[in-house]
């Protein structure tokens, strides 16, 4: 039995436990570092009146799309490897064409996978997950997203100056060599006279909630992990706990989710067809536990590493239809009103 599993060469260690799970049932895994595609993966697709066929050809493994018996769609860097000293007027429709080829093979896929591209890209909208979070009975933060100075001022007074800025996707700039990640940054009053670059780059703005705890959520199939942190113990990572992820590895602990808050998120999963979620939640002094956002192929291996939560294992067993899973199209979002 083979399985699929689709990434790139820099991939970090939770490639190694799902191919680990899926070794324990029986599955040898077929590792597609996505960023070797065209230069150094071979790709035979056929496709003829009488049939179809399509075969991946690494350095080391083959496969031929009739064995996947499951996949898990974990990263993607298609023609990474292409190289850079390439005419530039070719080599983009180079990339172009081969994420054209791999989108293509990997669409035609009759297996489980965990998730299909289609799913992640609907899912990935944060604007719309607070949308379905809100009508599936979810608790979220007041939230504004605009390129309007006006409107954030509105909404700094409506907040009473208790307002943080954060970026749609997982957003970094190069500085000196260093890839310097954007994070979730409280809003100063000082800020409000340098609104006009909104006319650049539209930004979300969300009300500052009090923390008492963070939660990882990590959902796969209807297996549900969860986990807490304090992040106001340092003080770079009150904000986000991000900015301090490495010192506070050791400081995840284990958390059991009232069940309304369960069924909720569950619902979430289900309005987008998504089989793996790793969602943000804050619980506040109060108890609230408040949505923040779910990142489709979010990461999950410290906590696999540090509390011994068996997140991979519940991937292979969806993978290969161990485990039930959501397998229709991403569902629109629910309507409101009778």
């Amino acid at each position: 039995m083979r399985a699929l599993i689709i990434t790139r060469t820099n991939d970090n260690e939770s490639v190694e436990f799902v191919a680990r799970a899926l070794a324990k049932r029986g599955a040898k895994a077929f590792r597609l570092d996505t960023d070797r595609f065209p230069t150094e993966v071979r790709a035979k697709i056929r496709i003829e009146n009488d049939g179809a066929s399509a075969r991946l050809e690494s350095a080391s493994d083959a496969i031929d799309t009739s064995e996947i018996a499951g996949a898990w769609h974990r990263r993607l860097e298609i023609g990474g490897k292409i190289p850079t000293t390439m005419d530039k007027r070719l080599r983009m429709p180079s990339i172009e064409e081969s994420r054209r080829v791999l989108f293509g093979l990997l669409a035609s896929l009759t297996c489980p996978v965990v998730d299909r591209w289609r799913v992640l890209r609907h899912a990935e909208q944060k604007q719309l997950q607070l949308e379905i979070a809100r009508k599936v009975g979810l608790e979220i933060p007041r939230t504004l997203v605009t390129n309007d100075p006006a409107a954030v001022r509105e909404f700094w007074d409506a907040c009473r100056g208790q307002v943080i800025t954060k970026m749609m996707t997982g957003f970094a700039v190069m500085e000196e060599g260093r890839e310097k990640v954007v994070f979730t940054t409280p809003l100063k009053e000082a800020d409000l006279g340098a609104l006009d670059q909104l006319s650049l780059c539209p930004m979300t703005f969300q009300e500052k909630l009090e923390k008492a705890l963070e939660l990882r959520v990590t959902i796969v199939g209807e297996r549900v992990f969860a986990a807490s942190i304090d992040s106001s113990q340092m003080e770079r990572s009150k904000t986000d706990w991000r900015r301090e992820g490495l010192a506070l590895l050791s400081s995840w602990k284990p958390y059991a989710l009232p069940a309304e808050v369960e069924k909720g998120l569950l619902g979430l999963m289900d309005a987008f067809a998504l089989n793996y979620g790793a969602i943000d939640v804050i619980v506040t002094p109060e108890g609230k536990h408040v949505f923040l956002e779910v990142n489709p192929a979010g990461e999950f291996f410290w906590l696999e590493r540090e509390s011994g939560m068996p997140i991979s294992e519940a991937i292979a067993d969806v993978m290969l239809g161990r485990a039930k899973g959501r397998t229709g199209p991403a569902a629109p979002p629910p309507r409101s009103g009778p």
